[in-house]
């Protein structure tokens, strides 16, 4: 033990009770006793409408004439909808259409969300309060209190009492979806049942089974055990609707060992010596199931994994999708070409395309 000549005082016992001190002080560790008081809510801060019914009012006439401005986006969206058709597939038009419904549509929702803002912030009544926890199912006495507390937030709100700012709210609200409902129906045609044109595609009898995307015929001969083709109907190339009937008739064609094949008895004959075709468009969503795994004979759908056996019809065995890819019937031609035997027999694609 060292010993401090001039003050005599060990140097040992000096540097322990320094630890010591540095640990009762140190800030990481240190503890807040429970004797610590409860500041409380800081004081109540007044808002200049709580102060002047003048601004009170213009606040007020802020809010509706913002809801007016979103129901005005709404029609503007639904104007420029009409005033610039596309169905010509002029690029100017198109431009147009595009820039106007899409102002109109912004405009519709800036209005809603600024106007509820400053309501909030600016009408609403304004005071600190605090919610304690509670069971999900409360006494009778608790359930009889919320009902009071949303008539207390009626009136606080002002929602039962400022008709002009609820009028334009309702007003706003129902007219913001307008446009996008309008939209939506614009994406089909106009002048025949979408339903009816998403249950069929290009397929029918006799139609030639090619390489996609040179529209090259498949002879039966040409596709070996595990390889797969994406195949497209014949003529398809020369269509002028050619992406629209891609997105339907689209197929992946497999070769499997046909003892490998489990086959339902109404589905006999539609393959042909172990190769069989099925509808490329995932029926979760639409995306093109484009993975094949050879050693274990599954269709991969890159965008939500859902995962179809081929060796089970494409039954669904993992993945969001709940229903198998459909099945293209096929059989060969006299020149040894492979050819459909009719259209799918069920509908392609999404599941709510058969609901429809």
């Amino acid at each position: 033990m060292a010993h401090d000549e001039v003050s005599g005082i060990d140097s040992a016992a000096s540097d322990s009770s320094a630890v010591e001190t540095s640990h009762r002080t140190s800030a990481g560790t240190a503890v807040i006793g429970s004797d610590v008081e409860n500041p409380g809510e800081p004081p109540h801060r007044a808002r200049v409408t709580d102060l002047d019914p003048a601004k009170a009012k213009h606040a007020d006439r802020t809010v509706y004439t913002l809801f007016y401005l979103s129901i005005a986006g709404s029609i503007f969206a639904l104007a420029a909808y009409m005033a610039f058709p596309i169905e010509d597939g002029d690029p100017v038009a198109l431009r147009l259409n595009t820039l106007f419904i899409g102002l109109g549509s912004a405009l519709a929702l800036f209005g809603i969300g600024l106007a509820a803002v400053h309501w909030g912030k600016a009408l609403m009544v304004d005071k600190e309060g605090i919610d304690v926890r509670h069971p999900v199912r409360g006494t009778d006495e608790t359930r009889a209190r919320a009902v009071e507390i949303f008539d207390q937030a009626d009136k606080e709100s002002g929602f039962g009492r400022r008709t002009l700012i609820r009028n334009s709210l309702i007003g706003a609200i129902i007219a913001f979806p307008l446009p996008g409902l309008v939209l939506f129906r614009g994406l089909g045609p106009q002048d025949q049942d979408p339903v009816e044109l998403l249950s069929h595609t290009m397929w029918k009898k006799g139609s030639r089974l090619t390489l996609d995307p040179s529209g090259i015929p498949v002879r039966a001969s040409d596709i070996t055990i595990g390889s797969v083709f994406h195949i497209i109907p014949e003529g398809l190339n020369e269509r002028e609707d050619l992406l629209e009937q891609k997105a339907k008739a689209a197929v992946l064609l497999m070769r499997l060992d046909p003892a490998d094949l489990n086959i339902s008895p109404e589905r006999e004959g539609w393959s042909y010596d172990g190769i069989v075709a099925y509808s490329k468009i995932c029926t979760h969503v639409g995306c093109p199931v484009a993975l094949y795994e050879q050693q274990t004979h599954h269709l991969l759908c890159p965008c939500h994994q859902s995962t179809f056996d081929v060796v089970n019809e494409a039954k669904v065995i993992f993945g969001p999708a709940k229903r198998p890819l459909p099945q293209l019937p096929i059989e060969v031609d006299s020149e040894g070409y492979l050819v459909a035997q009719s259209d799918f027999h069920e509908p392609v694609g999404p599941s709510f395309w058969e609901r429809s």
